[in-house]
C-alpha cells in the first residue's frame, strides 16, 4: 500500500498545520512550544498544508498555469486563462487564493526560522536542518511568486509581526532567494529524512534553476552538474507508455529520479486535484469522473501533431476523446488514479525531477559555452533516450549529435523536450515567460496575440485592501 509515511506525516501536518495558522495552543509561548526536535518538526511540517491543499497545489496553481501552455487550452470556467485576455472574476478569485496560501506557508516558515534556534532541547545541528528546510520552502514559495506577480511584499522573521510591508523589487525577491536557498543547500542533509523532505541535493536543484532564470549561465552549469556527479539520481527505466506509471503512478512512493516532489495521499482534503488528470465518465482514469479542464487537439494545434509517436511519453499522457470539442480532441492522464477520492487522488505533485536537473544542465552549459557542449548533449540525450524506451546511460539510436546544432538550434532542442518531458507539471508557461518567448509562441501555435496583461496575475485585494504600504493604484499589476 502507498505511503503509510503519508498517513503518518499528513497527520501530523493537519495537526501542526491547524496549530500554527490559528496560533494555537495560546496556553504555550514560544519559548516552550520550540522546546524539542518534535515541537519543530510540528512546526516545519506546518509550512507544507496552506502549499498543498486543493486551492493551492492540488488544482489551483497547475491549473492556472497550465491553461497558459503553448501545447493546451481551457474550457469551462477556465477558458479565459487559454483567451490570454487576462483574468475574469473567478481566476482572479483562483489566483489570489494561492496568493493567501503562500503567504500562510511563508509566515509559517516565517515562525520556524526565528524560534527553532532558540530551543533548549534542539542541538544546533538539528536546528540548523528545520531552519533550513524552512527556507529551501520559502525560496521556493517566493521563486514561484516572483515569477508569477513580479515583485511581491518580502516578509521574513524580521519583519513577520509588520502589517505593512511594500512591494520589494523583482532583483531583492532573487536576493532572498538566492540567499535561502544557499543556506539551505549548507544545512539541509544529504538524504532525505523522509519521502518529500528536501536535501542539499534539492537545493542545489533550486539554485540551479534560479541561476538559470538569473542569466547565470555558469552558476547554473555547475549547481546541475554537482547534482549530476552525486550519483545520487537516475531517470527510471521504461520501455512502453504505461512504464510511465512507475514515476507518476498514485501508488509509487519514491523513485530514483525524485529530486523534490510534494506528497499527496487519498486522504480528503491531501490527495492531488490538478484538472490534469480529470477525465470524463467514459474513461476511468480519474475515480470520481471529472471536469476535463485542459484540453488539446491532435491535428489543430502543432506541438501535438508534430510530437513522434514512437515518444512513449505521448501515449502515456494523451487520450483522444470527443467530448464536444472535435474528434481529435485529447485530454491527459499523467496523473491517473482510478480509485481516487472525490477530492484527492494518490499522485504525487513533480517539483523538480531529475529530468529537470539534465535539462537545467544541457541548456546551462551551451549558453556557458557559446554552443553545446558534449557534456550538454549527453544530458540532453539521457532524457531523450528514455522517452523512446531506451537505457538512458547508453548510446541509442536516437542520441543526438554535437554537430547538429549551433548555440541556438540546440537550446530551441532542449526546450522541445522539456516541453514534452514536463507536461501538465506547470512549468511550461514559465519557461516560455523566462526564455521571452511566451508571446511568440503563443502566437505561432495559436494565432493569439498576448496581451500584456496576462503576462503577470494581479496582485489581490485582499493584500491592497489590508495592507496599507501598497499603493492599489501603483502597485497593481498593468492592467487589472
Amino acid at each position: 500500500m502507498k505511503k503509510i509515511y503519508l498517513f503518518l506525516f499528513t497527520a501530523t501536518l493537519a495537526a501542526g498545520c491547524s496549530d500554527v495558522l490559528e496560533e494555537k495552543p495560546k496556553s504555550l509561548s514560544a519559548e516552550f512550544f520550540y522546546n524539542t526536535p518534535d515541537e519543530a518538526a510540528a512546526a516545519v511540517n506546518a509550512i507544507y498544508g496552506p502549499m498543498r491543499v486543493d486551492n493551492a497545489l492540488g488544482i489551483n496553481y497547475p491549473a492556472q498555469l497550465e491553461g497558459l501552455a503553448d501545447y493546451g487550452n481551457s474550457r469551462g470556467s477556465q477558458t479565459p486563462v487559454s483567451l490570454y485576455q487576462g483574468l475574469d472574476n473567478t481566476n482572479i478569485s483562483r489566483v489570489s487564493t494561492i496568493w493567501d496560501n503562500f503567504y500562510q506557508s511563508i509566515r509559517n516558515a516565517n515562525i520556524v526560522i526565528k524560534n527553532v534556534p532558540n530551543g533548549k532541547e534542539i542541538s544546533a545541528q538539528a536546528a540548523a536542518a528545520f531552519v533550513g528546510e524552512a527556507k529551501y520552502l520559502r525560496a521556493l514559495i517566493y521563486f514561484a511568486m516572483v515569477r508569477n506577480w513580479n515583485g511581491v511584499p518580502l516578509r521574513t522573521e524580521l519583519n513577520m509581526t509588520e502589517q505593512n510591508v511594500p512591494r520589494a523589487s523583482v532583483q531583492e525577491i532573487y536576493e532572498q532567494i538566492v540567499k535561502d536557498a544557499l543556506e539551505a543547500e549548507s544545512t539541509l542533509p544529504d538524504l532525505a529524512a523522509q519521502p518529500g523532505k528536501p536535501t542539499k541535493w534539492a537545493a542545489k536543484t533550486l539554485l540551479s534553476e534560479v541561476y538559470l532564470t538569473l542569466e547565470r549561465w555558469e552558476d547554473s552549469r555547475a549547481k546541475a552538474a554537482e547534482v549530476i556527479a552525486s550519483g545520487k539520481y537516475d531517470l527510471v527505466a521504461v520501455s512502453t507508455s504505461e512504464d510511465f506509471q512507475k514515476i507518476y503512478g498514485p501508488e509509487v512512493v519514491s523513485t530514483s529520479e525524485e529530486v523534490f516532489y510534494f506528497k499527496y495521499s487519498r486522504q480528503q482534503g491531501f490527495g492531488l486535484v490538478n484538472y490534469a488528470h480529470r477525465s470524463t465518465a467514459q474513461y476511468k482514469y480519474y475515480g470520481p469522473g471529472g471536469v476535463y479542464a485542459q484540453y488539446t487537439d491532435s491535428v489543430s494545434n502543432p506541438v501535438i501533431k508534430n510530437w513522434d509517436k514512437k515518444d512513449l511519453r505521448k501515449a502515456h499522457i494523451l487520450y483522444n476523446v470527443d467530448v464536444g470539442l472535435g474528434v481529435n480532441t485529447c485530454l491527459y492522464r499523467k496523473y491517473r488514479d482510478p480509485i481516487a477520492t472525490n477530492l484527492g487522488a494518490g499522485n504525487d505533485f513533480p517539483w523538480y525531477r531529475y529530468a529537470d536537473v539534465l535539462l537545467f544542465h544541457a541548456e546551462a552549459a551551451s549558453r556557458a559555452n557559446g554552443g553545446p557542449t558534449s557534456e550538454a548533449v549527453e544530458s540532453l540525450n539521457k532524457v531523450h533516450r528514455r522517452a523512446y524506451g531506451y537505457n538512458a546511460n547508453a548510446a541509442s539510436p536516437v542520441d543526438f549529435s554535437i554537430g547538429d546544432f549551433d548555440a541556438t538550434t540546440f537550446v530551441d532542442k532542449v526546450v522541445e523536450e522539456r516541453g514534452f518531458e514536463t507536461m501538465y507539471e506547470a512549468k511550461r508557461w514559465l519557461d516560455l515567460k523566462r526564455l521571452g518567448i511566451a508571446k511568440q509562441r503563443i502566437k505561432e501555435v495559436k494565432n493569439i496575440d498576448v496581451a500584456d496583461k496576462h503576462m503577470l496575475w494581479p496582485i489581490p485585494n485582499s493584500e491592497l485592501l489590508y495592507n496599507k504600504a501598497l499603493d492599489p493604484a501603483k502597485d497593481q499589476n498593468p492592467g487589472y
